[in-house]
C-alpha cells in the first residue's frame, strides 16, 4: 500500500507541481483541504505563497491549522514549504503579522536589504549543510536550490539544518524530529529537490506499518 502524503489545500499552493513530485518519490499524495483527511495521512506538506497573516488565518478558518498540529503531535512527519515553512514559526513580521503554528519556536523577519542584492531573493542559490539530517541526506552541500521570498525565519539554533547565503546566511532548511521546512521550492530544484522529497517520504514510510496496525 502506497504512503499517502497529505498536502494542504488552504488556497495559497501551488499544489500540482508538488503532487507531481510526490508521485516521483513513490508516495499516493492526497490534496485536501479537509482536517479529518489531512489528519489522517501518513504526513503532511504545508506549501504555500504568499502573505503569512491571510494564510495563517485561512489555515485556521478551515481547521488545517489543528490538522497539522495534530499531525506533529502523533510524530508523523510534517514539511513546511516556502510559505508553509514559515508558517511553522511562532510570529511573523509581515503585514499585520499572525501567530503561526509554533511547531517551532522562532519568528519570521523581512530580508534587510544588502548591497547588489534585491528583495525579494528570487532564483538558484546554494544551500550549505550544518549537520546531519534525515530531510537532507545525500544532498551535497552546495547544491543549488531554488528560493522566492522576501521574509525568512529565524529559528532555534539547534534547529537550522541548512543555511544559504544572501546578504548573510538564511535558514534555509529547519529539522526538529518529524518537523521540517525547507525554505526553497525542492519541487522546483530538479534532481536536488526531488531527492528531498524522496527522504520526506521515506520519513512518512517509518510510520506507516505502526500507524495503520493500530
Amino acid at each position: 500500500m502506497s504512503t499517502r502524503v497529505g498536502v494542504c489545500d488552504y488556497g495559497v499552493g501551488n499544489l500540482r507541481s508538488v503532487e507531481r513530485a510526490l508521485r516521483v518519490a513513490g508516495a499516493e499524495p492526497v490534496i485536501s483541504g479537509d482536517p479529518s483527511t489531512i489528519a489522517a495521512c501518513d504526513g503532511v506538506i504545508l506549501p504555500g505563497v504568499g502573505a503569512f497573516a491571510v494564510a495563517a488565518r485561512a489555515l485556521r478558518d478551515t481547521g488545517l491549522a489543528d490538522a497539522v498540529r495534530e499531525v506533529a503531535r502523533n510524530e508523523r512527519p510534517v514539511l513546511g514549504i516556502c510559505l508553509g515553512h514559515q508558517l511553522l514559526f511562532e510570529s511573523s513580521d509581515e503585514g499585520l503579522g499572525g501567530e503561526g503554528l509554533a511547531l517551532l519556536r522562532g519568528r519570521v523577519v523581512k530580508l534587510a536589504p544588502a548591497p547588489g542584492l534585491k528583495v525579494p531573493h528570487m532564483g538558484w542559490n546554494t544551500v550549505t549543510t550544518l549537520r546531519a539530517s534525515a530531510l537532507l541526506e545525500g544532498i551535497v552541500s552546495g547544491s543549488y536550490m531554488y528560493f522566492v521570498h522576501s521574509y525568512a525565519a529565524v529559528p532555534e539554533p539547534g534547529d537550522t539544518v541548512a543555511v544559504t547565503d544572501y546578504g548573510g546566511d538564511l535558514a534555509a532548511a529547519v529539522e526538529r524530529g518529524m518537523v521540517m521546512g525547507t525554505q526553497f521550492h525542492p519541487e522546483k530544484s530538479g534532481a536536488a529537490g526531488l531527492r528531498v522529497y524522496a527522504n520526506f517520504v521515506a520519513r512518512c514510510e517509518v510510520r506507516v506499518p505502526a500507524q495503520r496496525a493500530g
